[in-house]
């Protein structure tokens, strides 16, 4: 029996990485990440390699369940140079403090791009703005597109678009195993959210990553994309960002607001470390506005939307013991990148 397995990597592009993949066909494979042979790619076509040494390779790092082929798997990979090297765009090597001691829940948003009118979908303007328009040139009826408010968590076609592509992206992920946790309809026409829960850096990374190609090749189908800039919209609109809650045994068990105090003060002595990382094109979602604060600035506070850090009451109510949420990352960063970080400054914050 032969299975399909479709190597998935991350392109050298910057400031923000594609996702790739290309299909191995293999006879009598077992199903086990131990083997998925290493494979090469032309990294010259992906800003990974210079056309005279364009050899890349495939290195597998996790394997996954394909829902939508029959004995097919989907193979996560790092990248390496021809030299045995990790290339300098993967940065899940990178990650060289990684334990299940940390656990992360990603908060991922989006938009549901629509490419024939390139906006979003169920959006009436381009740019969102609201304003009246034309429906019948004889009666002269006008409409106004409603401003963000109706559509966070709604019901109903005149606040809902998409759901149907939502709900069979979400039955894909769970019978790929991956840990969503859940989904929702975010503050804007055609922008969702759904969160992925794992532990280590690495395997969150793995998860959001794989989750994030599944919606992708999911709305392909319909002839959609999946929108990740953090500010699509301009105007009066929220951006799509990538919450980040986060816990260690020490949150998870302290009992301490001093603990949480310490992890969000050294928070505050990082902030061009962790902004870095944390997404291009971030300042324009980060202003101050719109359940955010400013890129420059950091804050932190108990169920404060408006702040760097959220405190969850949840944290609070049960006596200081839980997780913290990073609010500024991005919908378009790095998992890999955004989770070695906050490893780095918590650990750093607990040193004494």
């Amino acid at each position: 029996m032969v299975s399909k397995l479709e190597y998935i990597w991350l392109d050298g592009y910057e400031p923000t990485q594609n996702l790739r993949s290309k299909t191995q066909v293999v006879k009598d494979f077992d199903g086990q990440l131990e083997s998925c042979p290493v494979w090469s790619f032309d990294g010259s076509s992906t800003k990974q390699a210079d056309g005279s040494n364009s050899d890349c390779l495939l290195k597998p790092v996790a394997i996954y369940p394909d829902p939508c082929r029959v004995n097919s798997y989907l193979v996560m990979n790092e990248v390496y140079c021809s030299d045995g090297n990790p290339h300098k765009s993967n940065n899940r090597a990178l990650i060289d403090d990684d334990d299940d001691d940390f656990w992360f829940g990603f908060e991922q948003e989006y938009f549901l791009w629509d490419n024939e009118t390139d906006k979003p979908l169920g959006f009436t303007f381009s740019n969102g703005e609201n304003r009246t328009y034309q429906l019948d040139g004889e009666n002269n009826v006008s409409k106004e597109q409603p401003p963000q408010g109706q559509y966070y968590c709604s019901v109903g076609a005149q606040n809902t678009f998409g759901r149907e592509l939502v709900e069979e992206h979400l039955n894909q992920c769970l019978e790929a195993g991956i840990n969503v946790e859940g989904i929702n309809a975010e503050v804007a026409p055609g922008q969702w959210e759904y969160q992925v829960f794992a532990k280590g850096a690495k395997d969150a990374g793995d998860q959001v990553w794989i989750a994030r190609y599944l919606a992708e090749r999911n709305a392909e189908a319909d002839g959609l994309s999946i929108n990740l800039h953090p500010k699509p919209v301009l105007g009066d609109w929220n951006g799509s960002g990538m919450h980040v809650n986060f816990s260690n045994e020490k949150m998870r068990t302290s009992g301490d607001k001093a603990v949480f105090d310490k992890i969000c003060v050294e928070f505050g002595k990082n902030i061009d470390r962790h902004m870095s990382v944390y997404g291009a094109h971030n300042e324009l979602r980060l202003t101050g506005d719109h359940e955010t604060q400013s890129i420059n600035e950091f804050s932190y506070g108990v169920s404060d939307r408006g702040a760097s850090i959220r405190i969850p009451i949840g944290t609070v109510q049960n006596k200081w013991k839980g997780r913290l949420e990073d609010r500024r990352p991005s919908s378009n960063g790095d998992p890999y990148a955004i989770a070695s970080v906050i490893v780095k400054t918590t650990k750093e914050s607990l040193k004494t």
